[in-house]
């Protein structure tokens, strides 16, 4: 039995026909098979790897980490120094009121635990979300998630979830004193790589801040430098009260967090202690990992880095069977005039070794998430191949 049958047979499956590939290694943007064939990873592990695989100095501190300590006990109960600096750097990035993090292990994790913290909170049980969001496949995540296909197999999932449509000002009058939370992602990832637009979210701001509903931003996939910024938020100067992050934080070690101020979190600690716990968040490799990505993207161009992605794929890839190119930075959609072209196009692209993928929303919208290391030359290549792509299958 080969590799591939032996990983079906044992390796439970999220779909019928998975990529299959067997890496063997990889490297900057690049990621080698057992078989001997290179691929351009142009959408980072879906937006994990941005400062590429194996940085090096990521790669060191992972290494220094594992040379100190492993798990050494529960999340919050010990003083371990990675997840300290971390924690400190992090929030010296960050509006004043978004003051403490709390760690846990992925992004479905974070939106868990921002929902119970608003919930806890405001005493309130009321949530709004919006149509085509995605949010993760926990129950409470997926609960706020804007897409039948993906709840109604779970259903019944959490009571009194409200969804609104993205961008549109309509029904946001329920925004009220029976609301605990909204929860939105910035630029919506899964839904079609969709920036929300900046007089709609002040709106948003300001029904929350009149009737005390906290604004809990999802940037799991938008942050840490993708978008051009460090968050995408910081495009529109509007804050939230809970920020949920994860995926590219720890340069391709398992990580999410959540971020709030100091009175909001107070209300994990009492009635009962201990009301909401986690093993392994904050895991001290993990954190390690985490707290030498952020450094590395404070010092380094990659934020301008991001901005060149975005100006270079939207100059070059135009034309006729092409909709638009649309989201800020290195997180763009390519949107196709059809699935059978933007399916051809994702197939030719994997023949000549470029790696792309759909969003789950969309069958016409290509993810284009590189590294924010890849050179003009492999960027060139790849939109090249794109474009050729495109012209041959129109």
């Amino acid at each position: 039995m080969n590799s591939l049958n032996r990983f079906k047979s044992v390796v439970a499956q999220t779909s019928d026909a998975p990529l299959g590939l067997e890496i063997e290694s990889a490297e900057g943007v690049y990621l080698n098979t057992v078989g001997g064939k290179r691929f351009i990873d142009f959408i980072s592990g879906i937006a994990v790897s941005s400062l590429g695989h194996r940085h090096p100095k990521i790669v060191r501190a992972i290494k220094d980490q594992v040379d100190r300590h492993l798990h050494v006990m529960v999340y919050g109960e010990f003083v371990q120094k990675p997840q300290l600096e971390f924690a400190e750097l992090l929030v010296g990035q960050l509006p004043e009121r978004l003051e403490q993090v709390y760690f846990v292990n992925s992004g479905t994790e974070a939106n868990e635990g921002a929902l119970k913290l608003a919930k806890k909170f405001t005493g309130r049980s009321r949530l709004i979300a919006f149509k085509n969001s995605y949010h993760g496949d926990t129950h409470g995540s997926l609960s706020v998630t804007g897409r039948d296909v993906y709840r109604d197999p779970y259903l019944p999932l959490l009571p009194d979830v409200h969804f609104l449509t993205f961008n549109s000002f309509e029904g946001l009058d329920s925004i009220d004193q029976t609301t605990a939370a909204v929860i939105l992602e910035p630029i919506q990832g899964e839904g079609g790589i969709i920036p929300a637009d900046s007089k709609w979210l002040a709106e948003i701001r300001s029904r929350c801040s009149d009737a005390g509903v906290l604004l809990i931003y999802d940037e799991i996939q938008s942050g840490f430098g993708r978008t051009g910024k460090l968050f995408a938020f910081e495009h529109y100067g509007i804050s939230p009260d809970i920020l949920c992050v994860a995926k590219a934080m720890a340069g391709g070690m398992p990580m999410g967090a959540f971020v709030s101020s100091k009175q909001i979190f107070e209300t994990f600690m009492y009635n009962p202690p201990l009301n909401h716990v986690t093993t392994f968040g904050g895991h001290p490799v993990s954190s390690a990992a985490a707290l030498a990505t952020l450094s590395e993207l404070l010092t380094g161009d990659y934020l301008d880095r991001a901005v060149v992605i975005e100006q270079k794929v939207k100059k070059t890839l135009s034309g006729e069977g092409i909709i638009e190119v649309r989201g800020l930075g290195a997180m763009l959609g390519l949107q196709l005039q059809s699935r059978e072209l933007t399916e051809a196009v994702v197939g030719d692209c994997f023949e000549q070794g470029i790696l792309l993928g759909w969003t789950l929303h969309s069958d016409t919208l290509i993810r284009l998430a590189p590294p924010l290391i890849i050179q003009d030359d492999q960027l060139d290549f790849v939109l090249d191949t794109i474009k050729k792509s495109v012209k041959k299958n129109i």
